[in-house]
């Protein structure tokens, strides 16, 4: 909170520096939820584990490409304040120079005029993968009028649209989907910088601005750190390639006295430092005992501290004013809608933050990289991994079998398609965007199913009988819930503390669907109607926790 308060003064570059990379990545994720509206960058190692050369991770070079990338555009009046956050591990890798980073950057520029021959070959020298589509950083596709591209900068690939010789549109895409994101205007497309190799390498810290600053947790123990993993590392060539690839802990403490520093830690390294102190200590480790926390919240309160629990869950915001109703009448504590990693009470300012993680005992977590999850039918890598003959099904026509991939000319445009062979060896062609449309058949057995014939309307026909079917069930259902809403159930009572107390033991929060699903149980639970209710869910997608709730629920009646 500090730092957020001081950095939202300058808009200037600011690389925070801790002991080790979770330690950073629970800054980082404080940070962002503060300072939303700023860009705040993760720098990571571009390896798995510390300077293993043999196992890169392309989630990281992403972000470490993204962080150069991003340096190398900055301006201060034109970007305003940029955050960096980093561990020993990563700054020990050398990066590219400046020189190399626009050496190794395409931009494309949405109306350029820009042949799709010129970026063919910009990408094969670049080292880019040439394949059918692109599912990872690195790889490109060409499909007639439209270029594919996964940049070691972005988090997901994008789409360029070509009329000829002039770039129409730019669009970010959802690899499994195929479905667009986002339009842009103008995009820079960079290699994986970590082998693109020059005769000149920098530490990060040569590459910042002249008047960036740098905050550091514990100097002495970077700097330290950091030799260690120079000095541990073996580089299968000659001792002049790992003083080119590595930084040394002497040349990190030589760099860091260029810039202006603020130090984390309670004796400074630095001669002549001013120093700043705070009356802090961390959060009571209450252990889920809420009258010991009601107890401590109700003393913060009578001294007039300003008392706030963060979290990011309305729920769990909602669990403790029901545990406060019944066992203290109530406390008015503000409630914050954000995450931070470890609550503080500070005792000359009056601040007494506590986090609902640390009030039940649950472990926290942090996202370095952005997961996406794909709903769409058919998903790409299942397409690539179709053969000629394999039976699918397209919502409108029917179970046919798949042709293979064909390029067409449609208005002048050449465009990708499916190619989907019916009864009678009827074809039709699909658009590569109305992927989701067509879906893999899956039947009872290995028996083949009976291809449809394209014009004759079976496939219609037994659409309308299923749906007939379906409602004739849903008839019959209708008349047993009548019935069954007509007859006297048990009825349990609300929830009371005790069920806030038991939910809020469990380790890991809610999903979504695990809160949908309990609370329809418990909403069951409590009317006089006999309950029908089957809860369905995957292995390990937590049935056993919301079972256990109902349970509790029926035993503390």
């Amino acid at each position: 909170m500090f730092f957020s308060a001081l950095a939202e003064t300058s808009s200037k570059v600011h690389l925070c520096v801790f002991e080790d990379k979770d330690a950073a990545a629970y800054f980082y994720s404080d940070v962002k939820n503060m300072l939303h509206k700023d860009p705040i960058l993760f720098f990571p190692s571009s390896y798995k584990r510390s300077v293993q050369y043999k196992q890169p991770d392309n989630g990281n070079i992403i972000l470490r490409t993204n962080v150069l990338n991003r340096l190398n555009q900055y301006t201060e009046k034109e970007s305003g304040r940029l955050v960096i956050i980093s561990h020993p591990e990563a700054l020990t890798e050398k990066v590219s120079s400046k020189q190399n980073i626009d050496d190794n950057t395409l931009q494309i520029h949405a109306g350029e005029k820009i042949s799709i021959e010129f970026i063919h070959e910009v990408l094969d020298e670049y080292g880019f993968e040439l394949v059918d589509f692109v599912y990872e950083p690195g790889q490109y596709a060409l499909r007639g009028g439209l270029v594919d591209v996964f940049s070691f900068t972005a988090e997901y690939p994008y789409r360029i649209d070509f009329f000829g010789d002039e770039v129409e549109t730019i669009r970010s895409f959802e690899v499994e989907s195929q479905l667009s994101k986002l339009t842009y205007n103008k995009i820079s497309i960079l290699p994986n910088l970590e082998t693109r190799g020059s005769s000149h390498k920098n530490s990060l810290l040569e590459t910042l601005p002249a008047h960036s600053t740098i905050w550091c947790s514990n100097i002495a123990y970077v700097a330290e750190r950091i030799s260690e993993i120079y000095n541990s590392t073996h580089i299968e060539q000659e001792e002049t390639k790992k003083e080119h690839s590595l930084l040394m802990g002497s040349e990190f403490l030589e760099h860091l006295s260029k810039y202006g520093v603020v130090e984390f830690q309670r004796k400074a390294y630095f001669p002549n430092a001013i120093a700043f102190n705070f009356s802090t200590k961390p959060q009571p480790a209450f252990k889920k005992n809420f009258t010991l926390l009601g107890d401590n919240l109700k003393l913060h309160l009578a001294q007039e501290y300003d008392t706030c629990i963060f979290s990011d869950s309305e729920k769990q915001i909602e669990r403790l004013h029901a545990i406060f109703d019944d066992t203290h009448q109530g406390i008015p504590f503000k409630n914050v809608l954000k995450a931070i990693h470890a609550g503080f009470i500070d005792e000359d300012l009056k601040l007494c933050y506590f986090t609902d993680h640390e009030i039940f005992d649950r472990y926290h977590k942090y996202q370095l990289h952005a997961y996406h999850s794909s709903k769409a039918a058919l998903s790409l890598r299942e397409l690539k991994d179709l053969k000629p003959g394999d039976y699918v099904v397209h919502v409108d026509h029917g179970i046919g079998q798949f042709g293979g991939l064909e390029r067409v000319n449609q208005n002048g445009k050449i465009q990708e398609v499916i190619t989907l062979v019916y009864r009678d060896n009827d074809v039709i062609q699909v658009s590569i965007h109305s992927l989701h449309r067509i879906s893999k058949y899956k039947g009872k057995d290995d028996s083949p199913p009976r291809v449809h014939k394209l014009g004759t309307g079976t496939w219609q026909k037994l659409k309308t009988a299923t749906k007939r079917k379906v409602k004739d069930i849903a008839k019959d259902l209708i008349a047993l819930y009548a019935k069954r809403k007509s007859k006297t159930g048990f009825s349990f009572s609300p929830d009371t503390y005790l069920q806030e107390e038991l939910e809020a033991s469990f380790i890991y929060e809610d999903t979504p669907d695990q809160l949908k699903a309990t609370k329809a149980v418990k909403t069951d639970m409590e009317k006089s109607i006999p309950m029908d209710r089957l809860i369905c869910g995957d292995v390990g997608f937590g049935k056993t926790e919301i079972a256990i709730r109902a349970a509790f629920k029926a035993v503390a009646y």
